[in-house]
């Protein structure tokens, strides 16, 4: 049988995930082990990863691959927040000194390009054309293809954390006016995006990140035209008034959204509703796998039999 291990070390969470695939093809989990991080607390203006979030990684890397059990071989990646960081190769070596753990970085471009083989995969054999959005904390990911892999990749600078940094600090709006001219910042900076990608008649879109499953299952419990597996765009729409006035602290107290995620939720919403009208997508299926399945479907394919 099968296995490998991905630890995925993200803003809000180091993740430890080991599947196995049998030879049918399924990917069946074995472990799975969550460590909480709020990095976003500790990054200074110019995106620097300080001390105290360099040791919350180092105290998360350690107790997420602390098993009780042998792990396989763990590909340790870094989203991002570390990714895009100024000092990240000190990040990485102190992790590294601390806990034997060498964080990678992917670029944004195979991020988006590993949560498409992740989507193709969940989405079944059957399906056609497929369009994979996903909203990241610092950047966005656009994939889509007819194939196993993507004909075309595109990772912005879009993510809810980097729009709330810039745009809505304090993951507040001072007014109407604020608010529509971060809405036409977005639409100005997808449309400047030459070929990105449509939805196409007869195809797929699905969204692959935690900031569109929170939406939908926000925008559900409006009873709105969406449900917990779907968003539509005018779902999307009606949850954009109670966000905005919804102090951060308040959020986290609606339905499907987490506390730990309240304050870049507005600008979540607001970039999911702009990527949604750029790529012409009425609604999108939610699908739970993403840039860490994709990886973990890779390195299956490729491992030996046990």
């Amino acid at each position: 049988m099968r296995q490998a291990g991905v630890l995925d070390v993200g803003c809000h969470s180091a993740l430890l995930t080991v599947a196995r695939r049998p030879r049918a093809g399924v990917l069946e989990p074995v472990l799975s082990r969550k460590v909480r991080l709020a990095l976003h607390r500790s990054l200074g203006p110019d995106g620097r990863l300080r001390r105290p979030g360099i040791r919350s990684v180092q105290r998360a890397v350690a107790e997420a691959v602390a098993a009780d059990q042998q792990l396989p071989e763990v590909y340790a990646f870094a989203t991002s927040v570390i990714r895009d960081a100024p000092n990240r190769d000190e990040v990485i070596d102190r992790v590294a000194r601390v806990t034997g753990i060498r964080l990678r970085v992917l670029p944004g471009k195979e991020e988006a390009r590993l949560a498409y083989v992740a989507a193709r995969r969940w989405a079944g054999p059957a399906v056609g054309p497929l369009l994979v959005l996903d909203i990241g904390g610092g950047t966005v990911e656009i994939a889509s293809g007819t194939a196993g892999q993507p004909r075309a990749v595109y990772s912005l600078l879009l993510g809810a954390r980097t729009v709330t940094r810039e745009h809505l600090p304090g993951g507040t709006v001072s007014s109407k006016r604020c608010l529509a001219e971060v809405r036409r910042h977005l639409r100005r900076s997808l449309s400047a995006v030459p070929g990105l990608p449509q939805a196409e008649p007869g195809g797929h879109v699905v969204a692959c990140s935690k900031t569109f499953t929170q939406l939908a299952r926000l925008a559900a419990a409006r009873n709105g035209p969406s449900t917990p597996r779907r968003l539509t765009l005018p779902g999307l729409r009606a949850t954009l008034p109670l966000l905005a006035a919804a102090a951060p602290e308040h959020r986290g107290t609606l339905p499907g959204i987490t506390p730990h995620r309240a304050e870049q939720s507005l600008a979540g919403a607001l970039v999911a509703e702009a990527l949604m009208e750029a790529c012409g997508s009425h609604s999108v299926t939610i699908c739970p796998w993403s840039t860490r399945e994709g990886l973990l479907l890779e390195r299956l394919s490729s491992a030996p039999a046990g």
